[in-house]
This record gives structure tokens, C-alpha cells and sequence, in this order.
């Protein structure tokens, strides 16, 4: 496995490394400028790169599971994160203004269809588009699937994950009263988005180490620090999101409409130690699709960096260059 970044495959085959060939701002109107990217070869295949979170940004990272010879890769920061303006804005923010983005984005590069790779809250709004736009997916290659229900965010904010990291549950609830703890992404919200920034800043470090500590199954027992800014803007992004149950219409909005991408083939990269979003929901996901092929990584948890995660998402995308050449 190489990622792309220039060493030696089996096959011999040395790549390049990958520079982008295009970089934009692109005005998506309500306030909102979100950036764009495109690398690899301009007459591949389109690959749309979802970045998790919500709020989490794409990276350059990202590039290296593409072959640069077969694949045009289009990545962009979503609303309010990353190198998108205005940072950490929640007002014209929703899975819908998302949906919308990614339709000027297919439009405005000329692309008729897209090969999706999203993981995450990435492989939420990959499967959300599909599903809207269905005729504008050619495939999809999913990693640790979220569906968006309640019971998904009961298991991380509501003790479930806990059980498995009581230490640092202890330090994600420290700053909230025991009157508030029946609904910590309600507390939080209350306090992420409070106006002082300061405090915001502050209650966004811990929710971001909460989540950073359980994305490795190699994860120490040191919790790591995520940058003050960043951690703002990631966390009133997701609470944001989360609060308002992801604004689809229901709990089972995504199973419910699963019929839509039924037609379409679909790799799910799922790590069976994947403590934020636990196996069941890839397994939900793939039962009855018979496009979709479910690779559950041993000992592997949430993370892209994971190196089970990594090889199967690379062998995935080589695996799609032989259906669409």
C-alpha cells in the first residue's frame, strides 16, 4: 500500500506525488465562500472526497488513495470549516445547504457524475446525496458509516462509549452539572455557543478530545489537544448538526430511502473496533443491498489513518478503476 505518495506498489508502479491543479473559493451565496480543490488528472474519473465531522475539513492527506492517473479528485472544506468562509457560522448551515454545495460544485466543474468516497459524517452525506441525486453517483466507497440516528448519538454522548473510556468521559462531563448531564449535547451547545469566545474555545477542546481520544484502536491513555481554533469551529459545527439530528426528516431517513442507491455499487471500509460509529450501522447499511459490499477491518478502529482502514479504502478505489476504466 502506498497512499499515493510516491513509493513502490507491488506492481512496481512509482506515482508522483500528487499537486493540486486547481484551487478555488467558490461563492455558494447565504454569507458562505467554501473552498474547492481538484488534483490528479483532469480527464479521470471524478471522485467527490466528503471530509468527516461535521465541521472536521478536508486534508491533503486525503489525496493519497487515489490513482493521479485514473481519478480527478475534487475536494472542498464544507461550510463554516476548514479554509471556507465565514469560520465556525452555523446560519445557513444544514445538510440541505451541503446537498446544494455539492450540485454548484458538479455543476460549475462541468462533472455529470461523481464517484463518492465520504467517511463518517462523510459517508452520511455521500449516502444523503445519493439519494437525492441519484442519477448524479456513479459508486460509493464509504468508511465507518453514521447514519444519523438518535441511537448513534445516545451511544457516544449518552454513556454507551463511556463504558470502554471511563476516564476521559469523566473529564468530557467535569464541566457541566449534574442537572445538565440527561443531555450533554444540549449543555454543550448552550455553552459552544454562549458568545464568549473564550469559553466557546475552551468547551470546544474537550468535546474535540472526547472524540479524538476514541478514534484510534492505538489510542495510549494520553488525551491529545486539539489546536484552540480548530476545536471551536469542529465542535459548534457538529453540536450544531447533532442538536438538529443531522435536519433529516426522521430517525431512519437514510434506511428508509436506502432504495434509491440500491442500483448503484458500494464499497463500506467498517472497523470492527470503531468505538464512535460502532459495526451495526455498516452492517444495517449493507444488508439487503446486494451492490454493496461490506469489508469489516479487524482490529481496526474509526480513524482514515488506521492501517487496515487505509489498505482497504486504497484497494477499493483500485478496485473501482476496472468498473469504471
Amino acid at each position: 500500500m502506498d497512499h499515493r505518495s510516491g513509493q513502490k506498489r507491488a506492481g512496481g508502479t512509482l506515482y508522483p506525488p500528487i499537486e493540486p491543479f486547481d484551487q478555488r473559493m467558490m461563492e455558494v451565496g447565504d454569507g458562505h465562500q467554501i473552498y474547492v480543490e481538484q488534483s490528479g488528472h483532469l480527464e479521470g474519473v471524478p471522485v467527490l472526497v466528503l471530509h468527516g465531522g461535521p465541521g472536521g475539513g478536508c486534508s491533503p492527506t486525503m489525496r493519497r488513495f487515489f490513482d493521479p492517473s485514473h481519478y480527478r479528485v475534487v475536494m472542498f472544506d464544507q461550510r463554516g470549516c476548514g479554509r471556507s468562509r465565514p469560520t465556525a457560522e452555523v446560519e445557513a448551515n444544514t445538510t440541505w445547504h451541503l446537498i446544494e454545495d455539492l450540485e454548484r460544485i458538479r455543476e460549475r466543474l462541468g462533472i455529470e457524475r461523481f464517484l463518492l468516497f465520504g467517511g463518517s459524517w462523510g459517508a452520511t452525506l455521500a449516502l444523503i446525496y445519493a439519494i437525492t441525486h441519484p442519477e448524479r453517483v456513479r459508486a460509493l466507497a464509504l468508511r465507518g458509516v453514521f447514519l444519523g440516528s438518535q441511537a448513534e448519538l445516545d451511544w457516544f454522548y449518552g454513556g454507551g462509549a463511556a463504558r470502554f473510556f471511563p476516564e476521559m468521559w469523566e473529564r468530557f462531563i467535569a464541566p457541566i452539572p449534574e442537572c445538565e448531564r440527561g443531555d450533554l449535547i444540549a449543555a454543550y451547545h448552550r455553552r459552544l455557543f454562549s458568545g464568549d469566545r473564550t469559553e466557546e474555545a475552551r468547551m470546544g477542546r474537550i468535546w474535540a478530545n472526547w472524540e479524538n481520544a476514541l478514534a484510534s484502536v492505538q489510542y495510549d491513555g494520553v488525551p491529545g489537544e486539539a489546536p484552540s481554533e480548530y476545536a471551536r469551529t469542529f465542535a459548534r459545527l457538529e453540536n450544531h448538526y447533532f442538536t438538529h439530528r443531522c435536519f433529516l426528516d426522521g430517525d431512519e431517513w437514510i434506511l428508509r430511502n436506502r432504495r434509491m442507491i440500491e442500483h448503484l455499487p458500494a464499497v463500506i471500509v467498517q472497523g470492527r473496533l470503531d468505538m464512535i460509529c460502532p459495526p451495526v450501522s455498516a452492517r444495517r447499511l449493507a444488508t439487503g443491498w446486494d451492490g454493496a459490499q461490506l469489508r469489516m477491518v479487524p482490529m481496526a478502529g474509526h480513524a482514515l489513518s488506521e492501517p487496515g482502514i487505509s489498505q482497504a479504502l486504497v484497494e477499493a478505489m483500485d478496485a473501482f478503476r476496472t468498473i469504471f476504466p
